[in-house]
């Protein structure tokens, strides 16, 4: 065997062998992401009760979407998705202002309260004015 065909086949073998460790890569980080899975992700960050409160939020809003019963119509369930989205918001708006201090970010929580009634009526409204047929 010439020196020539030696080097290719060792280039073939370490390109095979490349390949089959890139394989294995996304199972890996698969398996840590499943293995986090049984790990307390609470205990990863800080708990109080400004983080219940904003969890609770989140899963309030979670629920309502998950069961928005779809009409097919990308307009009526663009309203209706976005309906508990913004209740969401306001939801977690109302945590800040009971729990924060920062000046501005409090003045931030009151603005999104106001934006985010309108455009809930303004939702309800047109939801209202277009029946799904």
């Amino acid at each position: 065997m010439t020196l020539a065909k030696k080097i290719v086949l060792l280039l073939m073998a370490a390109g095979m062998l490349l390949a089959v460790f890139l394989e294995s890569i996304p199972s890996q980080a698969q398996e840590t992401k499943h293995d986090m899975g049984a790990h307390d992700m609470g205990a990863m960050g800080a708990q109080g009760a400004s983080t219940d409160s904003y969890k609770a939020a989140m899963d309030k809003m979670h629920s309502a979407m998950m069961a928005i019963e779809y009409s097919g119509n990308a307009d009526v369930d663009f309203a209706r998705g976005m309906i508990p989205h913004h209740q969401a918001a306001i939801d977690m708006a109302k945590v800040e202002l009971a729990n924060g201090k920062d000046p501005e970010m409090r003045k931030l929580a009151e603005a999104v309260i106001a934006a985010q009634e309108a455009e809930i009526k303004q939702m309800q409204d047109w939801l209202a004015a277009h029946p799904v047929k």
